[in-house]
């Protein structure tokens, strides 16, 4: 599988991730920079990592959907590439309509930063195959704008096509309908909250997120 992970200004779990698509892969993941204008070539996975991209100014993820690099990321996109955004990528995702609804700050305004109990929603996506027969993991969250929002016309319909892919068995932020995690109509693009790059190597004491890459790779 070749990689990719765009670095913002403000991104703090750029190395985690590559990590973690290294241990999954064995190949290193190329970090790109979001003044770039190109992706590698043959890239087959893109993520969009967590932080504080332009320090969650005007909103967060609102000034990284406006990077150069991001033209080329939708563009992989739309070709039907894997994409992949994890707590600040998943609010650039929304911004830059890859997904819809909205990350809105969390219920008592407070951060949220701790290991959570998540349903697999749906495990028979390119993101959850490696989960095989589980029903269930926990992955560490670092939030304090990671409440989803939708109107309850598109609620409906993640909820009908199956695209909500991770739900909090204990909502730590009054996400709409407990949604942790979705996927777009065809499925190549997903955006989740929680970190399971912090959760994918026994080293780190969990490995709850480690069959998120191995899915990918698969799938790759």
């Amino acid at each position: 599988m070749k990689s990719a992970v765009i670095v913002f200004p403000g991104s703090n779990c750029d190395r985690d991730a590559a990590r973690a698509l290294e241990r999954a892969s064995g190949a290193p993941a190329t970090m790109v920079w979001h003044k770039q204008t190109t992706l590698p070539d043959g890239v087959d996975l893109v993520v969009l990592p967590g932080g504080f991209s332009y320090g969650d100014y005007l909103r967060s993820g609102a000034m990284a959907a406006k990077s150069p690099i991001m033209r080329a990321v939708v563009d992989h996109a739309e070709r039907g590439g894997l994409l992949l955004g994890i707590c600040n990528g998943f609010q650039v995702l929304t911004e830059t309509r890859l997904l819809p609804g909205a990350l809105g700050r969390n219920i008592g305004l407070k951060f949220a930063c701790k290991d959570v109990p998540l349903a697999i929603a749906n495990g028979n996506t390119a993101f959850t195959r490696a989960y095989r027969e589980q029903r269930d993991t926990e992955i560490p969250i670092a939030h304090g704008d990671g409440r989803y929002i939708a109107d309850e016309k598109t609620l409906d319909e993640l909820e009908g096509e199956g695209r909500v892919v991770f739900r909090y068995l204990d909502n730590p932020n009054g996400s709409m309908r407990d949604i942790a995690g979705i996927v777009n109509a065809r499925g190549n693009v997903m955006g989740m909250m929680p970190h399971p790059e912090r959760a994918s190597d026994p080293v780190l004491g969990r490995t709850g997120g480690a069959a998120i890459f191995q899915s990918l790779l698969e799938a790759a």
